[in-house]
């Protein structure tokens, strides 16, 4: 009797997993058929907040933050949105506790080399993985990481996955500016423009179009939509993105 009664309750189960997983693509389906962004980016906050709260280790807590990665990046690209950035790590990061930092380093170089043994989900929707910031200071395995990542995805066109680290928005800016400078310099034309700046910051360089929406940073923009989510990234799903996609086509239609 106990046997059978585990058997229907897989059963049950199987199918109550099935019915959810069937109704979530079918409201993706529904959204995506309305105004989408081109470009969303997500600062992933809270792993080290998730992980106390839920009484674990912090490194535990960044390696789900990654899971909650693959999940938004998945739902993403059902909705056809082409270009999704992530603020992976920030060069402030490089000033946490040392056992943190190698935590962090061990994650990336993990990843990366598990997307290049098993990259199903950036080959099944044509993502090229860029990664965007100061890559020369990172270890040497990880830069070898972080090429061979590259290099399995560079032939993808039809969506972009941007993985900022070490990067600062800051620093982005900096080394925009002094390429405009040089390049005003060698060519005697001292005239840098707005656009300048813009078509020489490293998201620009890496083919992204400007961003739509941002989800949870303290940056504002006239072209950007800014938004907030009170929960923390390990634990962000579908159920959190749908009001923010719900808004933007708000405003959209609303134009």
């Amino acid at each position: 009797m106990f046997g059978v009664l585990s058997f229907l309750f897989l059963c049950f189960s199987w199918l109550q997993a099935k019915l959810l997983l069937r109704a979530q693509r079918l409201l993706l389906r529904v959204l995506a058929a309305g105004p989408v962004p081109r470009h969303v980016a997500f600062v992933m906050d809270g792993n080290r907040r998730y992980a106390r709260m839920n009484h674990k280790q912090v490194s535990q807590g960044h390696a789900d933050g990654y899971l909650a990665l693959r999940r938004i990046l998945e739902i993403c690209l059902r909705l056809n949105i082409t270009c999704v950035s992530v603020y992976a790590f920030a060069i402030e990061n490089f000033k946490r506790s040392p056992d943190e930092v190698a935590a962090l380093l061990d994650l990336c170089q993990e990843k990366l080399l598990e997307l290049c043994e098993h990259g199903d989900l950036l080959h099944e929707y044509g993502v090229r993985l860029n990664v965007i910031g100061r890559v020369e200071r990172f270890p040497l395995d990880v830069q070898v990481a972080i090429d061979k990542a590259r290099n399995l995805t560079k032939d993808n066109k039809r969506s972009i996955l941007n993985v900022c680290m070490p990067y600062a928005s800051t620093d982005e800016i900096t080394c925009s500016v002094e390429t405009c400078v040089q390049s005003a310099l060698e060519t005697n034309n001292l005239s840098i423009s707005e656009k300048d700046i813009e078509n020489n910051l490293m998201t620009t360089l890496a083919g992204s179009p400007p961003l739509d929406i941002i989800v949870r940073t303290s940056g504002s923009s006239e072209n950007v939509q800014v938004q907030f989510s009170s929960t923390y990234w390990p634990d962000f799903g579908l159920f959190d993105f749908i009001p923010i996609i719900l808004d933007y086509q708000r405003k959209v239609w609303s134009l």
